[in-house]
């Protein structure tokens, strides 16, 4: 087992954490804490979390990164509270005020308006206080330097957004906003886009995740209560690999065609096309995702006979 300059020894560890990351944390730091409590070896998160932000992080460990991607997909919802009346250079409570305007009247039926308005097929401009990379670097990373950096348009759908009127905790007029989005959706640039269409401006005095694809912040733990637990309690935190997977079709190899497949031979069967499968050894041991295509299961994303073992031996 590796050991690391602070002395940690590591270990292979797989599964899924759903961390409630905290506040002021960038999603590699929060990463990396829990991936030090775990002592696991291998770590990687599944998309980034402002750290202004706070909200469920799913966190891939060991043969669990090799799926992240398709999470990393998956539609997000969040709840942030919109300061009106305020814009601000970073579009959040953390940037300089550059512009200020009175609040209207704001009633129901405008909101519902503006909602609907911002509801489907979308637009947004990346922001440049975000991770996006241009030439290899954030985008956040131009702007700090005063830098200003052309970037391409991106569709992205809102499924649902709620507004309601509300108040800051310094009783300032605000916007609750509640929204489902798409991979790639900005909520500071839809936060933005709503001050301007009531004529006001705003800008996040608040941002949560409540949910990422089927994991949800009310079944996450916060990096204290972690702390808490000894290690055999943080090792029953995680979910398993295949929690990633829900919605794939399965299919289950016998011993000679798992073996096959493991190879990376395709395998043949009675088998529907689909683009979504998980493969399963005769134990029922995950073997890997694949695709069917005219009665062949054609391999994706194989975990290795390391891998396979480790799961099965940290199983009760």
């Amino acid at each position: 087992m590796p050991i690391t300059r602070t002395g940690t020894l590591r270990r292979p560890v797989h599964g899924v954490l759903l961390l409630d990351k905290p506040l002021g944390l960038s999603s590699n730091q929060a990463l990396q804490k829990a991936r030090w409590l775990l002592r696991a070896e291998k770590g990687g998160h599944t998309g980034t979390l402002d750290p202004l932000a706070t909200g469920v992080l799913p966190l891939c460990f060991g043969a669990a990164t090799k799926f992240s991607q398709i999470h990393i997909d998956a539609d997000k919802t969040y709840e942030a509270v919109l300061r009106l009346g305020i814009r601000t250079a970073t579009g959040d409570a953390e940037g300089e005020v550059i512009d200020r305007r009175p609040v209207p009247a704001i009633h129901d039926a405008m909101l519902a308006e503006v909602a609907a308005r911002f509801t489907g097929a979308q637009t947004q401009v990346p922001p440049m206080h975000s991770a996006l990379k241009h030439e290899g670097r954030a985008l956040y990373a131009y702007a700090r330097a005063g830098e200003t950096v052309d970037r391409q348009p991106r569709n992205v759908w809102i499924h649902e957004l709620n507004l309601a009127l509300t108040r800051t905790e310094s009783g300032a007029s605000a916007i609750n906003l509640i929204a489902k989005v798409s991979k790639g959706t900005y909520i500071r640039t839809l936060g933005e886009d709503i001050g301007e269409a009531l004529g006001c401006g705003a800008h996040l005095a608040s941002l949560r995740r409540l949910s990422s694809g089927r994991f949800h912040a009310a079944d996450g733990i916060t990096l204290d209560a972690l702390a808490a637990m000894d290690e055999p309690e943080r090792l029953g935190r995680l979910l398993p690999v295949d929690s990633l997977l829900a919605g794939h079709e399965a299919i289950t190899l016998d011993g000679d065609d798992a073996a096959r497949f493991l190879s990376g031979m395709r395998r043949r069967g009675d088998w529907p096309d689909a683009d979504a499968v998980i493969v399963r050894g005769p134990d029922g041991a995950l073997l890997g995702t694949a695709r069917v295509r005219a009665g062949e299961l054609i391999a994706e994303r194989l975990l290795n006979p390391e891998e396979i073992r480790n799961i099965r031996e940290s199983q009760p």
